[in-house]
């Protein structure tokens, strides 16, 4: 695959330590850092860059011993599109060249913590090579996700052809920086029935769009509505990570919420919604009045028919303590898993080395045969088999038979009976917008809210976003699409809280999605509904390979095993708007040319 596989090699990296022997002045350092040792660094010159998030403000609480400097490498060791992790001595940082110019931050990721040296430098921003989130090199904010924390920036200067980083020690040891935000200034009794903003929901949608209205000032007040008993927390983390607890995989506390003026109401089902008094009905009675209103609601797992509904130990994943139940019975026992999704595929790599036996029975031929193709979805089949996992596929369950009320077999329609302590059905989910059938909020006939790229509802003032809704994605064309990605919803969060506020923003993200199995990760960019044909580069059977979806002449979407950081490339080049061509690619997997310059960097180091 040319450079994108290719290995950089290592470089010894001589770090010096440098003592503040300017500490004084350094106090004293004025936000255009006239008074400071790094005077010297030009803000726009092509030999550095003042980049400490530090330098942008007075921080009177910071003093000089708070700070690290480090001269990290000669200014002729990295050219220009190149990244360089370097040792600060005390943490590492992010090393970068563009256009001339020396830029520093955080190395990691703050969403699960990838390297980003080996992601994708382009245009000013860092993608991460895992799970496609950017960041600006300048500022350390995140512009794209998943995620909800910036990354800190350092000061860079160039002396003697040393590129030197001055870092604060915190920074390099957290390595994730939050935004800063307003307070809410409005004067309301918190047992008030009224908020400016109305949030349902606590997934990633609803909760990026109440931390992006006080990052982006939003003084008034904010009141989020969810039907969970937790804080938000990881869902995506539920189907790999089955005996972690809630607090675990907590997002944020509650604590962060008084912090930040986020008024957060636990176990609280919406039921209905009145958009002429503006009014949203709890399912306990209460009811709150709003001036604007985000839906995100979320999905509900679909069920299906089958003798023995009041059998237990028969789950729909859903909450930290369904999965905690599901390992706990599983453990040395019998699972079957009911459906080849993500999520129930997940779940069966997560039980293989806990249960007896794992089975999994499946409505298609093979898994994921719809989302990532025949041939894929054959090699992964592969994975798992050689991992003890028993498939009955082109199957459904008739049955489900217990004792004393307790699974004990799942009985399928070709007759064969499997022995079952537990069962995990995963069969898909629909939209949970039963509360908005009598309200007059546009809904298409699967229960879907139709937002337009702003994500307003056919309402005023009434935002919706994440599973619940169908969107133009401007990727094709503005064509009205659901993409249940935990990804996605982040962006709609954001752009409903600029909407909110005024301020138009459109969605201009790239579809990413991953998945982990057995230690190895699918991760996929694009949007491949209606694919007609895939071009698999690399070795199915070795499971390291990146498969191209395409459309007529072009490709729409990327899935890849052990091929990073391919799919955030394409991602990149998906987001510039650019075409990929389906000739280009064929020319390239049988080793001919093609224009696939998108393809090879200059690497990182």
């Amino acid at each position: 695959m040319g450079g994108c596989l290719s290995k950089p090699k290592p470089v010894e990296v001589k770090v010096e330590l440098t003592l503040l022997e300017k500490e004084k002045e350094a106090e004293l350092m004025s936000p255009n850092g006239k008074a400071s040792p790094f005077s010297e660094c030009r803000p726009n010159g092509s030999l550095g860059h003042c980049s400490d998030d530090e330098a942008s403000a007075p921080r009177p609480n910071h003093k000089p011993r708070d700070y690290i400097e480090a001269a990290v490498c000669h200014v002729k060791d990295l050219e220009n599109d190149q990244m360089r992790e370097v040792d600060m001595g005390i943490g590492r940082a992010l090393l970068i060249k563009e256009h001339g110019e020396f830029w520093a931050m955080g190395h990691k990721c703050p969403h699960y913590g990838a390297p980003l040296v080996k992601g994708v430098l382009s245009k000013g921003h860092v993608r991460c090579p895992w799970h496609g989130a950017c960041f600006n090199i300048a500022t350390g904010d995140i512009e794209d996700f998943p995620g909800l924390d910036s990354l800190p920036t350092f000061q860079v200067r160039v002396e003697k052809d040393k590129v030197i980083i001055r870092a604060n020690k915190q920074a390099l040891q957290t390595q994730r920086r939050s935004k800063a935000t307003v307070k809410c200034s409005a004067v309301i009794n918190s047992s008030s029935s009224f908020s400016h903003v109305l949030i349902i929901g606590s997934g990633p949608a609803a909760l990026v769009c109440a931390e992006t209205l006080r990052q982006e000032g939003f003084t008034d007040r904010i009141v989020m509505f969810t039907v969970d008993k937790h804080p938000p927390y990881d869902r995506p983390k539920l189907s790999k990570s089955l005996e972690s607890t809630a607090e675990q995989l907590q997002l944020r506390s509650m604590e962060f919420f008084q912090t930040h003026d986020i008024e957060l109401f636990l176990e609280k089902e919406a039921v209905s919604l009145d958009i002429k008094t503006k009014t949203v009905t709890f399912q306990d009675g209460y009811k709150m009045e709003y001036r604007k209103l985000f839906i995100a609601t979320g999905s509900r797992p679909r069920t299906i028919n089958y003798k023995g509904k009041d059998i237990g130990n028969v789950f729909h994943l859903r909450t930290p303590e369904d999965a905690n139940s599901i390992a706990r019975l599983a453990s040395s026992r019998n699972a079957v898993i009911v459906g080849t999704s993500f999520i129930g595929m997940e779940v069966a790599a997560a039980l293989t080395d806990k249960a007896h036996s794992v089975s999994v029975i499946g409505v298609d031929a093979v898994p994921f045969r719809k989302a990532l193709g025949e041939k894929v979805g054959k090699s992964v089949m592969k994975l798992f088999e050689g991992n003890r996992v028993k498939f009955y596929m082109l199957n459904e369950v008739s049955e489900m038979r217990g004792h004393h009320g307790q699974l004990k077999e799942v009985v399928l329609k070709s007759g064969k009976v499997l022995r079952a302590d537990v069962c995990v059905i995963g069969t898909g989910s629909s939209p949970a917008t039963a509360f908005l059938k009598q309200s007059g909020v546009h809904m298409d006939s699967k229960g879907f809210i139709t937002v337009n790229k702003m994500m307003q509802t056919s309402v005023d003032g009434v935002f919706a976003g994440g599973d619940v809704v169908t969107f133009p994605l401007a990727l094709r064309g503005n064509k009205k699409v659901n993409i249940p990605h935990w990804q996605m919803a982040h962006v709609h969060g954001r752009v409903a809280a600029l909407g909110m506020m005024g301020k138009d923003s459109e969605i201009r993200t790239v579809p990413y999605f991953w998945s982990a199995m057995f230690g190895k990760s699918i991760r996929y960019a694009g949007y491949g509904e209606g694919f007609d044909d895939v071009i698999i580069q690399g070795d199915l059977d070795e499971l390291k390979f990146v498969a191209f979806y395409t459309k007529s002449e072009e490709v729409i979407a990327v899935a890849s095993m052990n091929y990073d950081p391919i799919v955030s490339r394409v991602a990149e080049v998906f987001g510039s708007g650019k075409t990929i061509k389906k000739r280009d690619v064929e020319m390239f997997t049988h080793g001919k040319t093609g224009d696939i310059s998108w393809l090879i960097d200059k690497g990182s180091q």
